[in-house]
Order: structure tokens, then sequence, then C-alpha cells
């Protein structure tokens, strides 16, 4: 086939389970088009993805790298992206601005099922996509096999491309199934051209027959040729494969081995070939014959050297250095190869470029020359919910002045990242996808803003209420230390409430024998002992009235009827049958439904109460179970899910209730209460 024609800058992002081989990838894919001169490898911590500290200390991807080079006279930027579930965030972000992505994988039917969500994304944003099979060097795994697995997983038809040569147990080249000729890989250099095995030849054309059906879904045309056995010519093939591929009707299928180079090549080349150009993708975005400047931030970075950094997608017009964009003058354009940047002077539609210093802008902002603009919901991506929390706080007390500044940055470079002073139980709280996703969090507090953070579980803002009134309670405040005393003298009725019915308090005084302006004070004193109940907790759903009281012409005060006030609940409350209350709240866990039975025991184990399962909607072969489980249960659910659902396991809550808690459990919580306020 015939080289294209230069089109314009193109893009693709590299997604993909964790330790698929997508960093590797990126690296031999650099060597390949001679945008690097020495490839470098994870072990030896020097690649161009995975550069920043975090990454290479824990041997994996952290957050999207993005690499732009030229092959073949045109202009490709590669997004590789983070394969940890708990860092998805980072993907979606990413795909929504790029013409295609290429989902790097191993042949094992064990983990296909932790592409679903990202397989899912690209089907809903209708985004053209590859599968590359990494890891082909030895076949420990039926292709067709883990194919079939796929299949099901993808709405769109998997177009097999590539059967891998076999020669014992190692793969040694492919077989073209467009082309029907046979290529034997060759050490960091172009395979080399073989006749097709006869033994393959058979498996060979009932793959193509697949092929050319997976494209007549789309083609009447070709469907008709393809029943009257009229065979279309390479070049109609092609036109068939690329209006299917841009169109995301069908995802080809290539095999290779990244670390060994193998496959590479055709892969680039068929990044090349395949990939739509900017006006496609423009127009599938909503921007069709659109000639004003518009651009959306894919990433946000915050670097030492260069201040923030906005990785954004151009989608259409130019953008010279100097110019005001979303009211900001653009401080600088460059490319990126991993943390290396070049400046240029302009990007054009098609470009990903990051822009210097446009304070204004975060992830996923759309803006033009003239201002903000509206997301079409192909360009939308979800914003995570936080799903485990750390309470973190500085290291050193004089950091504390920089907590705020430096957690706000790292929200603003990961969007699934949160955090919020609790204010019922007065700790600072991190939230995040996992345990893995906080640490990350926590080691670039500590590298990039020199900020060590400890942390601890978060508290559980546990309440407390009473079971039973009593009447006529007495708190009596009187002191004489030398002239003016003080003296107060209050009787309190108190009684629960139903649950929720918050706080009440009322006064009966008859008389004038509490005066009228001593009355918020007694209300005062009750408010403030209800912050703290016999059990240590804040008191709700309880009412208090006011029924008698007695007071001094001369020492009375309103700071004696608060302290009155006090005293008669200190008193009342411990024999109102003080019991804990606990939250419990309305748990969604996301499931695919042969882990259904594994997660009900799993809340059942927890003190969940199981209210039932459904499909989940727009999910095929996932449930989504409902359930009321107490907050304490819910800090580490994710860990134990994830383990049990071989990681793709997530789940969504809301506060539901406050509920009795007794028992051992109960005297557990009030023990470590009082043992807290002990130290």
């Amino acid at each position: 086939m015939a080289n294209k024609s230069a089109s314009g800058p193109r893009s693709v992002a590299l997604i993909g389970p964790y330790s698929s081989g997508k960093t590797t990838l990126l690296e031999n894919l650099l060597s390949v088009a001679g945008a690097i001169s020495r490839k470098g490898t994870i072990k030896e911590g020097n690649t161009i993805g995975d550069s920043s500290p975090e990454a290479r200390s824990r041997n994996m991807s952290v957050e999207v790298s993005a690499a732009t080079f030229e092959f073949g006279g045109e202009i490709l930027t590669i997004l590789d992206c983070p394969g940890s579930l708990e860092l998805m965030q980072e993907s979606l972000d990413a795909l929504v601005g790029v013409d295609a992505a290429v989902v790097v994988c191993e042949a094992d039917v064990n983990r296909a099922i932790s592409m679903t969500p990202l397989l899912r994304f690209l089907e809903v944003h209708q985004i053209p996509y590859f599968v590359f099979v990494n890891k082909m060097d030895r076949l420990n795994t039926e292709l067709s096999a883990f194919l079939s697995v796929l299949a099901d997983l993808a709405k769109r038809p998997l177009a097999v491309r590539q059967l891998p040569l076999v020669e014992g147990d190692e793969v040694t080249g492919y077989v073209d199934v467009i082309h029907q000729r046979g290529h034997k890989y060759a050490s960091d250099a172009e395979s080399a051209t073989i006749d097709v095995p006869e033994e393959m030849r058979d498996d060979l054309a009932q793959t193509r027959t697949e092929l050319l059906e997976a494209l007549s879904d789309f083609n009447d045309t070709l469907l008709e040729r393809l029943l009257e056995d009229d065979i279309p010519t390479l070049d109609e093939v092609y036109e068939d494969w690329h209006g299917a591929f841009g169109a995301a009707k069908i995802a080809p299928v290539l095999i290779g081995a990244a670390e060994s180079g193998n496959g590479v090549r055709r892969l680039l080349k068929a990044l090349r070939h395949d990939v739509p150009e900017n006006s496609v993708t423009a127009s599938r975005a909503g921007f069709d014959g659109n000639n004003e400047c518009v651009a959306q931030v894919l990433k946000t970075y915050h670097t030492a050297s260069s201040g923030k950094m906005s990785l954004v997608r151009m989608w259409c017009g130019s953008l010279k250095d100097g110019a005001s964009l979303n009211g900001q003058r653009v401080a600088s354009i460059n490319r990126m190869v991993g943390q290396a940047i070049n400046k240029v002077s302009e990007a054009v539609g098609g470009d990903i470029v990051a822009l210097g210093r446009m304070d204004g802008l975060k992830t996923g902002d759309i803006f033009s020359s003239s201002g903000p603009i509206s997301a079409a919901d192909v360009l939308k991506a979800e914003v995570l919910t936080p799903i485990y929390a750390f309470a973190v706080k500085a290291e050193n007390r004089q950091d504390e002045v920089k907590l705020s500044d430096a957690l706000h940055k790292l929200v603003e470079e990961d969007r699934s990242l949160s955090f919020q002073a609790d204010a019922e139980t007065h700790q600072m709280l991190l939230r995040g996808q996992g345990e893995v996703h906080l640490q990350i969090a926590l080691a670039r507090a500590r590298s990039k803003y020199a900020l060590p953070l400890v942390t601890e579980k978060p508290a559980v803002p546990y309440k407390e209420t009473i079971r039973k009134s009593v009447a006529r309670v007495q708190g009596r405040h009187k002191k004489q230390s030398g002239g003016h005393g003080q003296f107060g003298d209050v009787f309190l009725d108190i009684k629960p409430l139903p649950r929720g019915g918050g706080f009440e308090f009322h006064d009966k005084i008859t008389g004038g024998v509490v005066p009228k302006q001593y009355i918020p004070a007694v209300q005062n004193g009750v408010t403030a002992y209800c912050a703290r109940g016999p059990l240590g907790f804040p008191v709700v759903d309880v009412a208090v009235t006011l029924v008698f009281g007695s007071y001094h012409a001369v020492d009375s005060s309103e700071l004696a009827f608060t302290t009155a006030g006090r005293l008669a609940m200190s008193a009342g409350m411990p024999q109102c049958g003080p019991v804990l209350l606990e939250p419990v709240y309305m748990v969604h866990v996301h499931i695919p439904n042969e882990f259904t039975p594994h997660i009900q025991r799993l809340l059942s184990g927890r003190r969940g109460q199981i209210l039932g399962f459904e499909a989940r909607e727009g999910w095929h072969g996932w449930d989504s179970v409902s359930a009321q489980l107490p907050q304490v249960e819910t800090h580490d659910l994710i860990i134990e899910l994830r383990s049990l659902t071989r990681g793709v396991g997530s789940f969504n809550y809301e506060f539901d209730r406050l509920q009795e808690l007794t028992g051992k459990l109960a005297e557990e919580v009030v023990a470590s209460r009082s043992e807290k306020d002990a130290t």
C-alpha cells in the first residue's frame, strides 16, 4: 500500500492494564522513529516515560507522560497512561483528547476483565482503538482463547490483522491477514518477508474471511460482493478498513513483544496509516468547520523549573506564542518528550502541546480565543468519586501553612484526588481511589513540595443520644470569692427525640424565676455540653426544656447561668440511658456478575444489610449490589473488594442514617475515645 500523504499532527493514547508493557512499548516506538538514540529500560530507570521519582520507585506509570516526535514526515504525540485502576482518571482525561488509542495487553484470559472500564469508555466516547497483544515472544496462552474472551468485553468487532508465526513454543513472526504473507522478526530491524507456512493457510483463510465479514457489516456493497464470492482488491479492502476504523466500528488486533522490539515497527506504521486526521476527530467533537482557536486541557503538571504546565489538545485554529487565550497571555508553547520540554512558536489543530503558566486553566477545561466553551459529551471524562481516605497533617508543625497549597496543587494534577477539613472530626482528609493512589500523592508532596506528611486512619464521626427521659434535673452554680459572686440555678427536663430530630431547646419559665436575659445563656450551656456527652461524643436527637430556676439580684450573670445549664446536663444525661450512634452508608458495589455471591458475603461479614442486586445499567455482565453498611466498615472496603474481583470492583456511597451501636463494639469505641482523650 502506498504511503499516505502528510495529514497534520495526530495523537494516540497507550492504555491498558498495569504491567502490560506500555512504557516499554513507547520507548521502542521512539527508538524506531529515531526520536531517541538509546532505548531505556524500566529496570535501569531511564525511560522517557515513568521519569518521575514516584514512578521509578514503584516501577510503574503514575501519571500521563507525553512524547511528541516525527515519523514519516508527520508529527505524532503519544500519551503513555498509567495502568493501575487506582490511577484511571489519568487515562480518562487523556482519552477524550486523542485521535485514537492503543489498548496494550497480554494474552491472559484471567486479566482480560481488568480492561472492561477502559473498553466501555472507548465505546461510549466512540474513540477508535487498536488492540496490541504484547509479550507475544512465547505462546503461553492460546491467542484465540484470549481474543474470544476479549470479544465478549468489547462491543465493537475485533479485526485480527496478524496471526503469530510459531516455531516450537516461540513466536518468531506474524502473518499479515490482509496481505496474506508472512514476516519473520529481525532484531532492531525490518522483519523479513516469507511465505505463509502451509499449516497456517487454512487458519489464515478463515481469519481473513472473518475480517472481511466484519468490514462488510458497515458496507452493504462489500457484503453483496462477498456473497457472490467477488473478493475485493487490496486497495478496496484498505478503503473499507480505514473507514471502519476511523468511525470506531472495528478494533484491529496486532501482536508483538515490545521488550524485544517485535511488532513495534508494524504498529508504528499502522498508527501513521490508520489513525484519523484532526479534521475527523474535531468533527466528532463538534468542532467541524470551526476556524477559531479552540483547545482542551488534558493534564496539569506543576514543575520545579517551569511552574504550572497545561497539556492541551488543539482542536482547531492556531495558537502563537504570546497570544491571548481565555483572557490570559500564553507564556510559552512546548512539545514534550517525557520531562524534556521543547519550545515551539505555534501550535495548530491536532497538536498536543504544553502551555506555560496558564494559572486560570484546569484539567478538563475547553477554552478559545474568545473565552470558555461548553464541552460536548464526548469530551467529558467523569471525575471518579473518592473511595479511600487518609487523615493527613504536616510532619513538621511549622509546615502546616504549606499544607493547603500543596494539597491544592496535588488535586490540580490529579482530579480524582480531593481534600477537605472534616468539621466533625477536625481532621484534614485526603481522599482518592485506593491506598496506592494516596501513597503516590504523599510521595509527590514530599518530593515536589518538600512537605512530609504523616497519616492516620480517618476518625468515624460517632454520635450519642439517649433512650429515656429525666425530669427537673438541677444545675446550681454558686461561688463567692469576694466582691460580686456567681449564682445561677436551673431545672431542666431532658427527653429523647426521634432519630434525625436534631436538638431542641424550650423554656417554660413563669413568674420570672429565671430572668429572660439569662435564658439564652442557659441554652448556651446546654449546647456546650452536647458537644461532648457522657460517652465522649456529640449528643443528637435530644430535647431540653428549662422549667424552673432561681437567681440573685447581684451575683447572677450570663456566665453563671451558662455554667448552671452545663452542670444540669452533666447531672441528667447519665440518667437518660445514653447510647452510641454510628453513621451508616448506603453503598452500591459494582462488579462482574460472576463475583456477586462473593461480594454479598463480603458485605454481610462487614455487618452490612444486603438490600438486593440488579444488572448494572450500561454494563453488560455486571451487577450492582446495594447494601447498608456502617461507615467504619467502608474505610478499607475497596482493598478487599478489588482483591476479590481481579482489581475491577468499585463502589459509591452516601450517608443514610445514624443507628444504635451496642455491645462489645460500642464498648471498644468508647474505651478508645477515653484512651485518646487521656493522652
